[in-house]
């Protein structure tokens, strides 16, 4: 009796499935170069499977994050702290500076202050000791009147008093027999002399002093007394607060 097989048949049958499924995959892979793939074929088993594509196409994968993790920053990141620390010292530096700058200002108005607050009674005194010595004379004793009165003096002033003196002061005061006697005026009361400060800097301070001269000469009969307003510019000098200039008001 003949024997009867059920099912597949042995032998070369798959064979020729998978050689039909390649070569139909083959000619579908050619057509792929020149149309825009619309189904995928999987071989699944000895069998070709198709895959129709989505209509929007194939979506690729998403990319990898770009974000770089912290020790991937660059350099850039790392330096803006560091930036602004640098900013915040160069601020902080500045008002430094600035406050300090303020304070040397500020401490030298205040020196300058002090010593001008010290010139004004230094040249003050000096002032008061050298007004009766430089405004008077007698014509018995004139070289001894005149030197004294030139240690009071200074610069040009001291120049001009010595020329003077000698070419004005000296022949009128011999020939008239003057005597002129300076005296800074003062209230009855006994207060301070009348004088006072119009300006003052360290080094040159200028006085007012109300001084009487009385005068007596074979010109006036008895003695004259004249009220006069002194302007007198004292200047610091190496031996103290000297005369540099004598205006008559």
């Amino acid at each position: 009796m003949p024997k009867t097989t059920t099912g597949r048949a042995p032998g070369p049958g798959p064979r020729r499935t998978m050689t039909a499924a390649a070569r139909a995959a083959a000619k579908r892979a050619e057509r792929g170069h020149h149309e825009p793939a619309q189904e995928s074929t999987v071989a699944v088993a000895g069998r070709t499977v198709l895959i129709e594509a989505p209509k929007d196409g194939w979506q690729d994968p998403p990319e990898p994050s770009l974000e770089p993790f912290e020790e991937d920053a660059p350099p850039e990141a790392g330096n803006r702290p560091r930036r602004r620390r640098l900013l915040t010292a160069v601020l902080l530096g500045t008002l430094l500076v600035a406050g300090l700058i303020a304070v040397a200002v500020l401490g030298r108005q205040y020196q300058d202050g002090r010593q001008a607050e010290n010139a004004r009674a230094e040249a003050l005194a000096a002032a008061r000791k050298a007004a009766p010595a430089v405004l008077s004379y007698d014509y018995r004793h004139l070289d001894r009147d005149f030197a004294a009165a030139r240690t009071h003096l200074t610069g040009d002033f001291s120049a001009e008093y010595s020329k003077t003196t000698k070419t004005v002061v000296a022949p009128t005061a011999t020939k008239y027999r003057g005597v002129v006697k300076a005296t800074i005026a003062a209230p009855a009361s006994g207060e301070s002399p009348a004088t006072s400060v119009v300006s003052a800097t360290p080094d040159k301070v200028v006085v007012l002093l109300f001084v009487n001269q009385v005068t007596e000469s074979t010109q006036v009969s008895g003695a004259r007394v004249d009220l006069n307003r002194v302007r007198m510019t004292m200047t610091r000098t190496d031996g103290g607060w000297k005369v540099s200039g004598v205006d008559a008001l």
